[in-house]
């Protein structure tokens, strides 16, 4: 059994909507309560995290966002600008701990003390860019953990693999010119449609080109859909590119369901994905292995599939 670490603080319950919204602190109960009833995270070493430094976060957003985002919890503003991410006094605190919660997993695994972590962490964060907050996002908790990862300790190749059922456009637009990180998406287009992002043709840009990878699915793809997206298009760029170290935005909002989109995925697909990209993590990184939550929306469904995931990153 591999030494899992779980990322979690109880604070993360502190962002509330004022309204009815499917990203809810409910969703991270159930999970913890399942983790605790299963036996899965008395298996595991439990992360305490802490907020993440000024200077982490900075590498990723502009001081200007951050300013905005603060003054407008301060104010007790509901939403942000962009009109789909709710606010309470506590977001922007708790928006720090969250991103703290993704480096203490990275932290962890990075000096030995876990193998693999797994980051029980609210608010997600792949859909914020560098200079705003959309999609439920505010500070995108991935991206903090990648730069932090090889700013801080011997890590000069990070891939992130994006298997939320929404594209992750944040994390795309922040890594789009850097050849260091090759960002993976792999989501429903067209869905709902958000955020309309992540075409085949997205490939990054400048030194970046070819460091981004979008598979875009057609409604109705489920398993075996994604399974040859992930022998065929994801194996081979990764062989290509040989990261030093694995993040994976895990969103379970592929699953059948979810009502957040019209995706297939059952259990099974998920095991399947985490079983894939360990392997890749053994054969091109030593097992470094980092996953961080993002969406996934119905409470049964998220913790069947979550659970799934976190049993096989406990497997050898």
């Amino acid at each position: 059994m591999k030494r899992l670490g779980i990322v979690y603080h109880p604070d993360y319950l502190l962002h509330v909507s004022p309204f009815e919204h499917p990203e809810s602190p409910e969703r991270l109960t159930a999970l913890m309560e399942n983790l605790e009833s299963s036996g899965l995270l008395e298996k595991s070493i439990q992360i305490t995290p802490d907020f993440a430094d000024d200077s982490d976060v900075l590498a990723i957003h502009d001081q200007k966002y951050l300013n905005q985002f603060e003054m407008s919890c301060r104010r007790g503003d509901i939403i942000l600008d962009a009109g789909d991410t709710y606010l309470c006094r506590h977001s922007y605190n708790i928006a720090f701990l969250s991103a703290g919660g993704a480096v203490a997993g990275a932290k962890a695994v990075a000096e030995g003390t876990v193998d693999r972590a797994f980051c029980a962490i609210r608010p997600p964060g792949h859909h914020a860019s560098r200079e705003m907050g959309m999609g439920f996002c505010l500070i995108n908790n991935i991206a903090v953990a990648a730069k932090y990862l090889q700013s801080r300790f011997d890590v000069g190749k990070v891939m992130i693999i994006d298997w939320d059922v929404h594209h992750g456009n944040g994390t795309q637009s922040i890594f789009i010119e850097d050849p260091s990180v090759f960002f993976f998406s792999i989501h429903e287009h067209p869905t709902f449609s958000y955020p309309g992002t992540g075409r085949r043709w997205e490939v990054g840009k400048g030194k970046g080109e070819r460091a981004t990878l979008n598979a875009p699915m057609a409604p109705g793809s489920g398993d075996e859909e994604y399974r040859l997206v992930f022998e065929q298009t994801l194996l081979p760029a990764a062989e290509q590119f040989r990261p030093d170290f694995i993040l994976i935005s895990a969103g379970f909002d592929a699953h059948d369901d979810d009502l957040s989109s019209d995706t297939k995925l059952s259990d099974e697909g998920f095991r399947f994905m985490t079983q894939h990209v360990i392997e890749m993590a053994e054969r091109f990184c030593g097992g470094r292995l980092l996953s961080v939550l993002e969406g996934g929306y119905e409470i049964s469904s998220l913790t069947s599939s979550a659970l799934i995931h976190i049993r096989e990153l406990l497997e050898e």
